[in-house]
């Protein structure tokens, strides 16, 4: 389960990557930009959006849609012009978009960090007629979020809480209930970023300052396997390729600290099956 860097861009602060189609998306937030990664050939396409952007995901009707500091946009990967959706909260500077992906239904849910570090950020679900609408809160730190392969449970990290969360889902309605936490990391130094979800239900947690990403098996509430990083701020991770067995992860730069892989995509096959993405619907 050696992973391997892979790409040649080198982020900032890389986050969000989603396998669709036969390439990698994913972010820089704090260099402003979104790439696409195609390992088959090399290619990477990148697109420098003008702010921080915590997630991308794939358009059905073609493009991309993300979310950052001034909240949703859609792209046009030919022009690279971003439209605005729609901007959740314009009256809280400190706060940009973070983590998000779509859910069973094609809706792209993504939260925001408070910058401050202040319980005072939200998770949003932006709903296939373009209305936004606050699902969850306060949080400190919106991050990872997957749903089960029925789709009747969501998983959700606010990243300081160093709680794995779930939540009964109704694909249907977007409602989500029962709050509870499946696992407490609040005896590991480091904290859960983003995560992704094998085929067994099993999740895949990226850990920010902790050079890792560990599989946890939400049934059995235990740990299943643990993959060792060269750098310190792994941020997230998804399964990709033609079979979904390839696991790329995330990382960034640790200021003041050198590290020469740091900032790099890697790869590694980790011997689970991912689940297809869904790109959204609206």
């Amino acid at each position: 389960m050696t992973p391997e860097p892979i790409s040649n861009h080198v982020s900032v602060w890389g986050e969000g990557p989603i396998w669709h189609g036969d390439r990698l998306l994913y972010v820089d937030i704090e260099a402003h930009k979104i790439i696409a990664f195609t390992p088959s050939t090399g290619e990477e396409k990148i697109w420098n959006v003008g702010q921080r952007v915590g997630t991308v995901v794939p358009r059905a009707k073609g493009g991309l849609v993300w979310a950052g500091d001034d909240g949703f946009f859609f792209l046009d990967e030919a022009t690279g012009i971003s439209t605005s959706i729609a901007d959740p909260e314009p009256n809280l500077p400190d706060n940009r978009f973070n983590d998000g992906k779509c859910d069973p239904a094609g809706r792209f849910w993504a939260g925001t960090i408070c910058l401050k570090k202040q319980p005072e950020a939200s998770l949003y679900c932006l709903h296939t007629d373009l209305k936004v609408e606050k699902k969850f809160s306060p949080v400190t730190n919106s991050n990872g979020i997957i749903w089960s392969r029925d789709g009747g449970t969501m998983f959700y990290i606010d990243t300081p809480s160093k709680k794995i969360r779930a939540f009964d889902f109704d694909v249907s309605t977007s409602a989500i209930s029962g709050e509870r936490v499946v696992w407490d990391t609040s005896a590991d130094a480091s904290v859960p970023d983003g995560m992704t979800i094998d085929s067994e239900d099993r999740l895949w947690i990226a850990f920010c300052h902790g050079a890792k990403v560990v599989c946890f098996d939400p049934a059995s509430k235990k740990v299943e396997h643990q993959i060792d990083f060269p750098c310190i701020e792994t941020t997230a991770c998804a399964f990709g390729g033609p079979d979904l067995q390839d696991l790329y992860i995330t990382t960034g730069l640790k200021p003041g600290l050198e590290e020469p892989l740091a900032g790099r995509l890697f790869v590694c096959r980790p011997g689970a099956t991912g689940v297809p993405s869904q790109p959204f619907l609206g």
